[in-house]
């Protein structure tokens, strides 16, 4: 069985890929990420600090708990705004939310909550669909990634409670 340090040095690396591939998108390939697209973003960073602080840090049960549940929230968090996502590209276009400004510019110019309202709301932009690869868009895979990280780290946290289910037994 691949070992609890090993698996997050795996989410870890994943994550960073991902990140890469995301970079290559949009400063090579010229595709500007929506504010749904950033959000994953920050979403898959937060996973890949996770894996990488539970890497190093090596915990003991408790820790390996609590570092599980914390991958199960942020993949749960990202696979939430991946399907708002998805959900908004196969809208019709008579449904499709009206367009905003950049991020940066929906930050500065309004109240925060409004603001992460918005954002989390989804623009028009956000409903369109530059990429596909096997028939999925960037936001459909972002999904089957929060999906699959959520299930990996899942079956790690049950793992840890089986294993302290037996020690106590």
């Amino acid at each position: 069985m691949t070992s609890f340090r090993i698996s997050n040095l795996g989410i870890f690396i994943a994550c960073a890929l991902f990140i890469a591939i995301a970079y290559y998108m949009q400063y090579v390939m010229y595709l500007d990420p929506c504010p749904l697209c950033m959000v994953q973003r920050i979403a898959i960073m937060l996973i890949g600090l996770v894996g990488f602080a539970a890497f190093a840090h090596n915990p003991f049960r408790r820790g390996k708990i609590i570092y599980s549940a914390a991958l199960i929230i942020f993949s749960v968090f990202g696979a939430l705004i991946a399907g708002r996502h998805v959900w908004l590209q196969n809208l019709p276009s008579d449904r499709v939310p009206e367009c905003f400004p950049g991020i940066g510019f929906i930050l500065a110019n309004n109240p925060f909550m409004d603001a992460i309202q918005i954002i989390l709301g989804g623009t028009g932009e956000c409903a369109e669909t530059h990429w596909t690869f096997l028939g999925l868009s960037i936001p459909g895979w972002t999904l089957v990634f929060f999906v699959t990280f959520s299930g990996l780290a899942l079956f790690q946290l049950i793992n840890q409670i089986k294993q302290s289910d037996t020690k106590h037994a």
